[in-house]
Parts: C-alpha cells; structure tokens; sequence
C-alpha cells in the first residue's frame, strides 16, 4: 500500500511513518520545506512531498497516486483562533478535499484528531463515545469541527477518526519538561493530586492509526485511543520518578490561582513577542479537568491492544532522552 502522511515530522507522525515503513509500505510525507525531516530521510521506503496542508494544491498534488491518506498533521499551539482554523480547520478540508478528487485510488482516510475534541470526564470516569461534545480550548474546538467535517464525507470516502489521549515516548518534546523536572529531584503538579487521566505511548498510538487505515469497519466511525488505564496524577509522579531513578526531594501541588497566573503571564506574552505558546487561560482551564475518553471500542473493533503502560514507557521515553543527550 501507498499512504500519504501528514504530519510526518512530528512526533506521533514519525513513528506512523516508522511503522508503515516497516510494515512495507510506500509512504509520501507531505513536509514543509522547514521541517526538520532528518528522521524521515533515514527511513526505507519514505518520499518527501514538499507542501502543506494549508496550500490546497500541493494536498492535491499529494494525493495523486496514493491508496490511503493518514491525516495526523495539525496545529497545538497558534497565536490565535484564526490560525488553529486555519491549519487543523481549513488543512483538513483540504487534505480531505484532496482524497476526494483522487478517490478512484484513495480508498482509505483516517484523520487523527484528539481526546481534545471531546469533553472533560465530570468524575474521572470513561466518558461515552456518545457523550455531547464539549471542548475548552480553540485548539479542541478546531479538531471537532475538522471531525465533523471528515465524519461528513463518509457516503463519499472511507473515514476513520481517531481520538489520541496525551500521546508520550521517545522523540516527544512536550512531556520532555517533565522529566527534567523529575532527574532535579522536583515534582510540581497541577491539579488535584486524586484527578484522573489517561495516556497512550507513542509507539501504541501509531499502530492504532495504522490499524483503522485496515480494519473491516464501517465508514464514520471515530474512536478514543489510549492505554486501557485510568492514572491518577500521584501516581504518573511515582511513574517519573522510577523512570529516572530518583526519588523527588521537593514535590508540591501548585495552587489552582498560581496556575491560572502563569496562563495569563504567558498568554499575554505571546500576544506581545508574536509567537504561539502552549501555555494559555485556555489550556491551563484544559489542565485542570480530568480526561479520561472510551477506548473500549478501539479495542474490540479495531483490534488494537496497547504493549506499554505508564511505569515501563515512563522508563523506555526516560531512557531514549538520556541516550539521546536531552536529558
């Protein structure tokens, strides 16, 4: 099979690509011509498609010659709500649109959107798949509606879409920080210490993506991946601080108020340097919620059973960034 890949030279799209790469799949990975793609040369089996999914010609150009497209491209941090529109919104369209007109050999599109686009969890218990939507951020609100969209053409083309809980492992710079924080012997948390979440590791997700490119499943149907587990948040700490074999001499929950400081802080920084930052009054409201989605589905349907919970993928992420000298 040929797959199209967005999203290539981010961290769940490289192991995808890794993956299908193994799997002995051809995959063309849609790159902007400043991605960092030095993973991705180093891949059997892997082109570079230089464009991306806000330029609706180069998604066309793409697609041409493809049998399936793996949309996992997309924006988590933006300077305002136009730009998560515009790239996890309109790229969407785009790369959708793209399938479409190609659909005389793109018989598969999975869209991997995120636990986001749902809804906090009221009790920390699994929220149905058929729980009203309600995101809090524009980030979950631009992957619900580009959901929505995907979900509209599934009597044109085949669709799939994919809910990822917080994604970590090796390459992952986004929970990086944590473990820094771990290997200085500091725990700071946000949030009750008894609130739960859930998590799925990198290597876990991308054959979940891959697997909906192959079931035998109907077209339309959307699915929460995570790792089978609800974590509280005391317990992922214990989880740092074996991985990185150092019990924390300071640990603390930072006040609710305090947090909520730091988003507006930093929200009205980026306004004034002009540049994204993930931390927003938005995504610290997002923080602070429990998120614990439905992954039975994913399980039964799609066949998938997650190899690594958090204690052993904790170690493994911990381990890479040290041999890889981030950490």
């Amino acid at each position: 099979m040929k797959v199209l890949l967005t999203g290539g030279s981010g961290f769940l799209g490289s192991h995808v690509a890794q993956l299908l790469s193994d799997g002995g799949h051809d995959v063309r990975a849609l790159v902007r011509k400043t991605s960092d793609t030095r993973f991705l040369r180093t891949l059997p089996r892997v082109e570079l498609a230089e464009g991306s999914v806000e330029d609706r010609a180069s998604c066309i150009a793409a697609c041409a010659g493809v049998d399936a497209v793996i949309h996992s491209a997309g924006l988590v941090k933006a300077r305002s709500k136009a730009e998560f529109e515009l790239t996890n919104v309109i790229g969407t369209q785009n790369v959708l649109d793209a399938a479409i007109e190609h659909k005389d050999t793109v018989k598969r599109f999975v869209f991997v959107s995120s636990l986001a686009a749902r809804a906090p969890s009221p009790d920390g218990s699994p929220l149905p798949l058929d729980a009203p939507p309600a995101p809090v951020t524009s980030y979950g609100r631009s992957k619900l509606e580009a959901e929505r969209r995907v979900l509209a053409a599934k009597a044109h083309l085949h669709v799939t879409v994919v809910r990822p809980t917080a994604i970590y492992g090796p390459r992952d710079r986004e929970m990086l920080q944590l473990f820094q924080y771990a290997k200085m012997r500091v725990l700071p948390s946000i949030g009750a210490p008894e609130g739960k979440l859930t998590l799925i590791y990198g290597e876990d997700c991308a054959r979940a993506v891959v697997l909906a490119l192959t079931a035998d499943i109907p077209s339309g149907r959307a699915y929460d991946l995570d790792d089978g587990v609800v974590y509280d948040r005391r317990g992922l700490s214990g989880g740092l601080e074996r991985a990185v074999g150092k019990k924390a001499l300071v640990s603390f929950p930072i006040p609710n108020f305090v947090v909520r400081t730091l988003g507006v802080t930093t929200e009205w920084y980026g306004r004034v340097a002009n540049r994204a930052v993930m931390v927003t009054s938005e995504k610290v409201t997002e923080l602070l919620q429990q998120w614990v989605g439905d992954s039975s589905a994913a399980r039964s349907e799609l066949g998938f059973e997650p190899m690594v919970h958090w204690d052993d993928g904790a170690k493994l992420t911990a381990d890479w960034y040290i041999a890889n000298h981030w950490l």
